[in-house]
């Protein structure tokens, strides 16, 4: 295995990619601006109050909620793998979307323990395990080899979709009806948007294989570092640790960020219009680190990109009410940060490990910056119930967001994986 210097060559934009494969992307996109991870993650924001109006239960025990969210798609990462390889990515998302409807429309019966809240959390993931980032990235990132970070990063803009629109969407149904109306909104969403479109539209390059030589050329084999060995490589253990600890710290952040503005004494409406600049800024900030990452070294970029949710943590920290520019900033800044690492997360993995393993792979990634989310937010929640501010929480996070993404530099260079080294074809 040769190593190559770290920049890509064939930098320019290869448009006959995104003309041929548009719509993998675009239904990616769709599929993950609705998986729960992200919908449920921005909607619980807005929740929160109503749903400590209607039960009584605390903010600190809302905010383990999440922890049980991401604890289930640990869960999820584990099985989705699998599941893709034994019957196929296509009827595993399709399950998943109606399935994923269900239980968000179930979630309008809970009862008044708060247990009921959490095994809801705990369901989401699993039961829409085909509509999480594995899926999805795999898809897209067997469609597209010269701008696969370009590609990659209008995919996961989904989740920037979900935090412009599903926030304000939410309040609105609920000031309008009540909290139930919020759980019908998000259970319509798999299955009007994106249900149709993954009938029509999914499918790997095994299917078309022959169509797409005929037209561009075969397209490239499936190589790179077989599962053991990438186990046993520290790169991956570098890159698991860095992004891991930067997930769980921005997970915390994008949860408590509708509620700490509420505290600094907007309306739901405000905080609510304040944090769809997260959400902005998070689709901006994935597609220029998408396009960046594919001409320049991605560790790089990441060092620069991914630091920048620090100072909007000391903006939150210091801001007050009437400073709305400010508190602007600092959501923008904080959704620059989100929208890069996911994107750059699903970019290393497959740049290097290569393909052979890369749904088994990530899926371990996945389930490692998950534990990470899903002990983050209880964590900040006892901490809120002790000191009775977020204050703490945003001097631990902006230290993570300073910390983490430097441990990405020893990374290197991307080494060149032989095709006559792995196993060939999509399995």
């Amino acid at each position: 295995m040769s190593v190559p210097g770290t920049a890509r060559s064939a930098a320019a934009l290869d448009l006959t990619e995104f003309r041929l494969h548009w719509r993998v992307v675009f239904l990616a996109m769709l599929g993950l601006g609705v998986a729960a991870n992200a919908s449920m993650l921005y909607a619980f924001g807005p929740l929160m109050i109503p749903l400590q109006s209607a039960f009584g239960w605390s903010r600190g025990d809302l905010q383990t909620a999440v922890s049980f969210l991401f604890a289930g798609a640990v869960i999820a990462a584990q099985l989705v793998g699998w599941l893709n390889l034994r019957y196929g990515m296509r009827r595993v998302t399709v399950v998943s979307l109606v399935a994923l409807s269900l239980v968000f429309a179930l979630m309008t019966l809970m009862g008044t323990s708060i247990w009921w809240l959490y095994l809801m959390f705990a369901l989401l993931p699993i039961a829409g395990m085909g509509t999480i980032h594995i899926t999805w990235s795999h898809l897209v990132n067997l469609w597209y080899e010269r701008n696969r970070g370009l590609a990659l990063a209008v995919m996961l803009s989904g989740t920037g979709l979900s935090a412009v629109f599903i926030p304000s969407a939410v309040t609105w149904v609920i000031g309008r009806w009540n909290w139930q109306a919020a759980f019908f909104l998000l259970a319509l969403l798999p299955v009007v948007l994106v249900l149709p479109l993954a009938l029509r539209w999914m499918e790997t390059p095994a299917g078309r294989r022959k169509v797409l030589a005929a037209q561009t050329g075969p397209v490239p084999e499936v190589v790179g570092m077989p599962f053991g060995q990438a186990l046993r490589s520290g790169k991956f253990w570098l890159l698991n640790l860095s992004l891991a600890v930067f997930v769980g710290a921005m997970v915390s952040m994008v949860s408590n960020t509708v509620p700490l503005l509420r505290d600094k004494g907007l309306s739901a409406a405000e905080a609510s219009q304040i944090f769809a600049g997260f959400g902005i800024s998070l689709i901006v900030g994935r597609v220029l680190v998408g396009y960046l990452i594919d001409r320049l070294w991605a560790p790089g970029v990441a060092a620069v990109a991914l630091v920048m949710p620090a100072l909007g943590c000391l903006l939150l920290a210091t801001t007050s009410i009437d400073q709305t520019g400010y508190l602007i900033l600092a959501t923008v800044l904080v959704g620059i940060g989100t929208g890069a690492e996911f994107d750059i997360a699903a970019f290393l993995v497959s740049r290097y490990f290569g393909m052979r393993a890369y749904g088994r792979l990530f899926g371990v990634h996945v389930s490692l910056i998950t534990i990470a989310s899903a002990l983050a937010p209880w964590l900040f929640g006892q901490l809120y119930n002790s000191t009775g501010s977020y204050r703490a929480m945003l001097t631990i996070c902006g230290a993570i967001f300073l910390i983490a993404p430097l441990l990405l530099l020893p990374l290197g260079r991307y080494p060149v994986f032989s095709a006559d080294k792995t196993l060939k074809g999509f399995a």
